[in-house]
């Protein structure tokens, strides 16, 4: 069992912790900080998910596609439902439930089928 995080994972970190700074230095690009942020949240999550229940549980457990689609669901619903309800610092956009699907659909494709059909 390989217990070692994913360069892609710390590279999504890394990408968006240089956003954040950029943000809060006054520096917006608007499709990174509108979609690109939004399009790699549900890969990290379900990676994190994944790593979790592999790594530190012990679980042998890979994501499948409903659990894919159901964690779309679910940040679909928190960061653009919920969220924008009780703080104005969030927006509900559905471009960003867009995002969201491109990022699930694209993982669940090239991570986890992928690497299930090479198995």
């Amino acid at each position: 069992m390989n217990k070692s995080i994913s360069y892609w994972f710390l590279l999504g970190l890394a990408i968006w912790g240089m956003i954040v700074l950029l943000r809060r230095n006054g520096i917006y690009i608007p499709f990174i900080n509108d979609y690109f942020t939004d399009g790699i949240t549900v890969p990290m999550y379900c990676y994190l998910i994944e790593y979790t229940m592999n790594s530190i549980l012990g679980y042998q457990w890979k994501p499948d596609l409903k659990f894919v689609l159901t964690s779309i669901l679910y940040l679909s619903f928190l960061f653009e439902v919920l969220c924008p309800k009780l703080s104005e610092r969030f927006t509900g956009d559905v471009f960003d439930v867009f995002a969201y699907f491109a990022g699930g659909m694209i993982y669940y494709f090239v991570a986890v089928r992928n690497l299930a059909v090479n198995k």
